[in-house]
């Protein structure tokens, strides 16, 4: 049986107090979360400052947002595994879009953060999707299976047993759209069954996450699709009382 599990990006947003608060309420609306496991991932600098506020809650998990694939060294602004995990992460997003659109990173960049990832011991959250102009010309499952691909080239297929992929289709995220319950469990279908060839153990056990644009109002629905695990938040992440009627909805 998978266990949800319901990530909040925070993305560029939020300051060392609105971080306590919002960590404080989502600690003290966690009790209502009987199943889900609870991730947040805020801006590096925040990251901290949310671990103090658990100050070794369990209830919260925190994650990353992005890392350099470089362990050390002269790489000015950049942030390694190492200094993610001594922060106290346990997850970190790879191959997010904004990622790929903005800061042009490539299907071979986003494999080699995986493998970087994980040998840095962190989970890492692979992020995969289409745009709007790659799904109207019917190309969303080619492209999410290069995307994929790449990484099973880097890593192979068996080292899916420590990841968690998202599927984020690029169009509806911040847009205020979103692909229909029926639309998005048929991407999580294909992904599951692309990665059951290969093995059908990791395929079972891996959790596909819903990244775009879910909030309170579609969370039920969208998890009820019985290959969709959890949720990857955008906006409704910076709300406690948002967030966690998503956490609900993962029960």
């Amino acid at each position: 049986m998978r266990r949800p599990l319901v990530a909040g990006n925070w993305k560029m947003n939020g300051d060392s107090a609105s971080t306590v608060d919002l960590v404080n309420g989502i600690v003290n609306g966690s009790g209502d979360v009987a199943n889900a496991e609870i991730l947040v991932c805020p801006p590096y600098i925040l990251i901290p400052r949310a671990a103090d506020a658990l100050n070794g809650n369990d209830a919260v998990t925190i994650g990353a947002q992005d890392l350099d694939i470089n362990g050390s060294g002269a790489f000015t602004g950049q942030i390694s595994a190492s200094m993610l995990v001594d922060a106290g992460c346990k997850y970190v997003i790879v191959g997010h879009s904004e990622r790929r659109a903005i800061y042009g990173e490539s299907d071979q960049d986003v494999a080699d953060k995986f493998s970087v990832a994980q040998e840095g011991g962190l989970i890492p959250i692979l992020c995969v999707g289409e745009t709007l102009e790659e799904r109207e010309s019917g190309n969303t499952e080619s492209v999410v299976a290069r995307q994929i691909q790449a990484v099973i080239d880097h890593v192979g297929i068996e080292k899916f047993d420590q990841a968690v992929i998202a599927y984020e289709p690029v169009w509806a995220i911040g847009t205020g759209k979103t692909a229909t319950p029926e639309m998005a469990q048929e991407v999580h279908k294909y992904i599951r069954d692309m990665l059951s060839a290969l093995n059908s153990d990791i395929s079972n056990n891996l959790r596909l996450l819903y990244g775009g644009s879910m909030n309170a109002e579609n969370a039920e629905a969208l998890i009820g699709m019985s290959d969709i695990d959890g949720g990857l938040i955008g906006g409704a992440s910076l709300q406690a009382e948002s967030f966690l009627a998503i956490c609900k909805a993962a029960n």
